[in-house]
């Protein structure tokens, strides 16, 4: 029995330590199956887009940017194998946080190229920028002269700051004198005393207007009686209107760029009872003017272009059905056309060396643009934008090219009375 015991303990032992000791055999492996080959990976261009997106001139900045999203949504922000990305840069109306939005734009956000702008004071601050980081901005909007100094003055150095999209306002202003001048010569207007008043924003662009039609009046026979600018944001005029009407003056000539303060301007006019003939340079810069003035503006002096083509009138009718708001052709037209000329020029640079960075944009802008060599003649507002060395930064200016015809507001329309060739009337002493 012991020996029957002890048999089995050993045989049950060999059991226990050979189940122990097996391993559990593996599958055989897979044979590894092939990678695919990477997609090749998608070129990006980052496109700062500047505009007053907040603040007085946030109106302006709303058309810009629904201007600028639908030249790109109309490419699917495709040019050749780069994909556009835009970068939205507030300027807020404010030089110096201008000038810090557009830096991190610049260090933050990666953006390799600029475009757009509104105001004069803006561009002259941000040009600083654009020259340390080598970053080349296109058609902005900023008019003063001392854009076109800054830019001659070192060329090198502030070329990074390129075509302006807006000639300096003498080269415009002189239109409204012309037009004063034939109507006083044709016998529509008789203004007894030639006296004028100067008005305007207290900024580099409406400094540079006032100067402009002051010394164009001035040398066309007119005293100057008085000269006011105010603050961007101001929107009560009455002791200001009230000065110029005790003083009977037959002219008053000036600007703003904030819907607000160029509208309350206009309506206070008529509330005083002023009787002057009355320029007020951008009142229709934004689509819903007569909404904010009503007949308060009749008999008002304006230069804005029209939608005269069927692809502008296209255009208008698709940015109001997309964002509800009517466009300007002085803000929603001409930044839509300064959009296409950039993708323009992108196309041209990309099939010329194949790359779309900042070097390769400025490159261009040097050699084609300034020389007058490319132009662009598709757009919705100019029949050609077109720069040379005798012009840069502005535009060449004229019949053909840049230009805007002097109207007059009656009931909500704009009635051309000047050019010649162009009007639809004479120009009216108001009533």
């Amino acid at each position: 029995m012991i020996r029957r015991i002890l048999f089995l303990m050993l045989v049950a032992g060999l059991v226990f330590a050979l189940v122990s000791c097996a391993q559990p055999v593996a599958p055989p492996a897979a044979p590894e199956e092939e990678e695919a080959p990477a997609a090749p990976k998608e070129k990006v261009f980052k496109l700062g887009v500047m505009g007053p997106f907040s603040g007085p001139s946030a109106r302006t900045g709303e058309e810009f940017k629904g201007s600028a999203e639908m030249a790109f949504e109309a490419i699917d922000h495709k040019i050749g194998d780069y994909e556009i990305e835009l970068v939205w840069v507030d300027s807020q109306s404010d030089p110096a946080k201008a000038s810090q939005a557009y830096e991190q734009a610049i260090v933050q956000d990666g953006i390799q190229g600029g475009l757009l702008n509104w105001h004069s004071s803006v561009a002259v601050s941000v040009m600083e920028v654009t020259a340390k980081h080598q970053v080349p901005h296109i058609f902005g909007m900023g008019a003063t002269e001392l854009v076109n100094e800054t830019f001659q003055s070192d060329v090198e150095k502030y070329g990074y700051w390129s075509e302006k999209l807006w000639p300096t306002p003498s080269k415009l202003s002189k239109n409204y004198v012309t037009a004063v001048e034939d109507a006083i010569a044709a016998g529509d207007w008789d203004p007894g005393e030639k006296t004028a008043a100067i008005y305007g924003e207290d900024t580099d662009w409406g400094r540079s207007f006032g100067n402009g039609i002051k010394a164009q009046l001035e040398k066309a026979g007119w005293e100057i009686v008085a000269e006011e600018y105010f603050p961007l944001e101001q929107t009560d005029f009455v002791p200001l209107l009230n000065k110029f009407k005790d003083m009977d003056v037959a002219l008053i000539a000036g600007t703003s760029t904030a819907p607000p303060s160029i509208s309350a301007f206009i309506k206070q006019a008529d509330e005083v009872g002023l009787e002057s003939l009355i320029v007020a340079d951008g009142l229709g810069w934004v689509g819903e003017w007569y909404d904010l003035t009503g007949t308060s503006s009749n008999y008002v002096v304006d230069q804005i272009p029209g939608w005269a083509t069927d692809e502008a009138k296209a255009y208008a009718a698709a940015f109001e059905e997309k964002y509800g708001t009517k466009p300007s052709p002085s803000s929603g037209g001409l930044s839509y056309d300064a959009a296409n000329m950039w993708i323009q020029v992108a196309q041209a640079v990309i099939e010329e060396t194949g790359e779309l960075n900042s070097e390769n944009l400025y490159q261009f802008v040097q050699d084609k643009v300034w020389t007058g060599e490319w132009s662009y003649t598709d757009g919705i507002v100019m029949q050609e934008y077109k720069y040379t060395a005798d012009t840069i930064p502005d535009p060449v200016v004229g019949k053909g090219y840049y230009t805007f015809p002097v109207l007059q507001y009656f009931d909500g329309e704009g009635k051309v009375v000047w050019p010649d060739e162009w009007a639809v009337q004479s120009l009216e002493a108001p009533q």
